[in-house]
């Protein structure tokens, strides 16, 4: 009887690719944090939720725990040469979709927000 050694990441990158997940990967995790604790700073935020399926990554913003997320930022994998899509909705209104995150969260950037006056 013989024994097969794995090292942990051959064992970690398997599991992975058996799971199938689409994930964020660094740097995007990294723009959707940064702009999360800048809304968080303005008050305008305060959790958020990351779910990871077979057919999409969801990144939530909430501005109560116990309410439906404001916005979903939503991550599409590639299918058949195509690039990833980017894609941002509030509810069940798709506001902006698009191959960069970047291009993605500007629909939430420039959304007119109301400001109290005096």
């Amino acid at each position: 009887m013989s024994t097969l050694l794995m090292s942990s990441n051959q064992t970690r990158h398997k599991s992975k690719s058996k799971a199938g997940k689409v994930t964020f990967n660094r740097n995007e995790l990294r723009i959707l944090l940064n702009e999360y604790s800048r809304r968080v700073a303005t008050g305008e935020w305060r959790d958020y939720a990351m779910d990871f399926t077979r057919d999409r990554a969801v990144f939530s913003v909430f501005r109560h725990t116990a309410e439906h997320a404001l916005y979903a930022i939503e991550k599409f994998p590639s299918k058949s040469g195509r690039p990833e899509v980017f894609a941002v909705s509030r509810g069940p209104q798709c506001l902006k979709q698009s191959e960069n995150l970047n291009t993605v969260l500007a629909a939430i950037k420039s959304r007119p927000r109301l400001r109290s006056i005096g």
